[in-house]
């Protein structure tokens, strides 16, 4: 009986941190008749950040401002833009925060080196308090027998 359910158990944790397959947030009617041109449009997509969601590609994103981006991307590949040109429209429009690996320089060096700072500085932190916190205490040499009966005799005064 405990094997089943460790075996149930088991199982069901494994199906749980399998990856599930995005959803699709892609509707009909934006898809191109040009396999071609709807594949470049799906690459792009997964390189563009929502602008509303957190972290999320518009590809997989079901927001209304997700959608249009989409459907702005096949619209400037149908007009004939390369994939760079697309890229650096919406970033014009949006800013880099619509890319989902943002260009280095120094507006956004904050987000590129930023958590190696943090990390650095939480080392250097633990590094100062562990070499500043007082060293443990030596082991004390035993008492002598002078030492011993003079204890003995200040703890009999204080009995009496």
């Amino acid at each position: 009986m405990i094997r089943r359910l460790l075996a149930v158990g088991l199982i069901a944790g494994l199906v749980a941190i399998l990856p599930t397959p995005p959803a699709l947030a892609l509707m009909p009617d934006e898809i191109l008749d040009d396999p071609n041109l709807e594949a470049r449009a799906r690459a792009l997509s997964r390189d563009l950040r929502c602008v509303v969601c957190q972290n999320e590609a518009i590809d997989s994103s079901n927001a209304e401002i997700a959608r249009q981006m989409r459907l702005l991307v096949r619209e400037r590949l149908v007009a004939g833009d390369d994939d760079g040109q697309v890229m650096d429209y919406l970033q014009a429009r949006y800013g880099d925060y619509v890319l989902m690996k943002p260009p280095v320089k120094p507006e956004t060096y904050l987000l590129w080196y930023g958590p190696a700072v943090v990390l650095l500085l939480g080392g250097l932190g633990v590094a100062f308090y562990l070499l500043r916190r007082p060293k443990a205490a030596e082991a004390a040499e035993p008492l002598t027998a002078a030492e011993r009966e003079r204890l003995k005799r200040l703890l009999d005064k204080e009995d009496a």
